[in-house]
C-alpha cells in the first residue's frame, strides 16, 4: 500500500513554475489571530510563536515563499541598498511575505499564489528580514496594483507600524527598522537572491551530513 505524506511546507512546496512573477505562499496567521504561529522547521507543522501582544494585529496574510532563506545574498543586497546601515547577515529564515486580499481568510496552514509588488527591507537587529508585499492572485480588488507605489500612503504605514512595533514592550527600544519600501523589480531580485541562497543552504546541509 502507498503511503501518502503531507509535503514539509519550506523544503517540499515549489516557490511556484513562475517565481518571482509568481509565487507559492505558505501562510501561517491571518488577522484574526490572536497568536504569533510560525512554521517548525524541523517537522513542518506550524506552532505557537508567542501570543499577540497588546493590540497588535497583523494587518495581512501573512507567511513565507518556500524554498527560500535569507542568508549572505540577501544580506549584500540590503547592504547595497540600505545606505551605509549595518547588515551583519541575513535572518537565516524564509523569504517572509504579507499577502493582500479583499476576501476574509479563517486560518492559515494553506498555500495560495501570489503576485509581489513590492516589499520591505527591515533590519532586525543587524540581520536583514525582507517583507515582501503581493497580491493575492485573481483577487478582484488588489489585482488593480501592480507595484507598491499603487498602494495608499496610509496602507503602507499601517504595514510598517505593525512590523515595527510588533515585537515591543511600552517603553522598549526599538529592535529594527525599515530602511526602505521598495516596488516590483526590487522585490523580485530579492526573491531570486532568496531562492540562491536557499541552494547555499541545502548544500551546506549537505556537506555537513557528509562528514558525520
Amino acid at each position: 500500500m502507498n503511503l501518502q505524506h503531507k509535503a514539509h511546507p519550506w523544503h517540499g512546496i515549489s516557490a511556484g513554475e513562475k517565481a518571482p512573477e509568481i509565487v507559492t505562499a505558505f501562510i501561517e496567521i491571518v488577522p484574526s489571530d490572536t497568536v504569533k504561529y510560525e512554521i517548525d522547521k524541523d517537522s513542518g507543522y506550524l506552532k505557537i510563536d508567542r501570543p499577540q501582544k497588546f493590540s497588535n494585529a497583523i494587518p495581512t496574510l501573512y507567511g513565507f515563499i518556500p524554498k527560500t532563506y535569507c542568508g549572505e545574498k540577501v544580506a549584500e543586497y540590503a547592504r547595497d541598498k540600505s545606505g551605509g546601515v549595518v547588515v551583519s547577515k541575513g535572518d537565516q529564515d524564509p523569504l517572509d511575505i504579507c499577502v493582500l486580499s479583499e476576501r476574509s481568510v479563517s486560518h492559515g496552514n494553506i498555500i495560495l499564489p501570489a503576485i509581489p509588488i513590492g516589499g520591505f527591507r527591515m533590519i532586525d537587529q543587524g540581520e536583514a528580514d525582507d517583507k515582501i508585499i503581493a497580491v493575492m492572485k485573481g483577487d478582484e480588488f488588489y489585482m488593480q496594483w501592480s507595484d507598491v507605489s499603487d498602494c495608499p500612503k496610509s496602507y503602507i504605514n499601517r504595514l510598517k507600524h505593525y512590523f515595527l512595533t510588533y515585537k515591543n514592550l511600552p517603553g522598549e527600544p526599538v529592535s529594527c527598522e525599515i530602511t526602505d519600501v521598495y516596488g516590483r523589480e526590487e522585490a523580485y531580485e530579492v526573491i531570486r537572491r532568496s531562492q540562491a541562497d536557499y541552494q547555499t543552504y541545502l548544500d551546506n546541509r549537505e556537506h555537513v551530513s557528509l562528514r558525520d
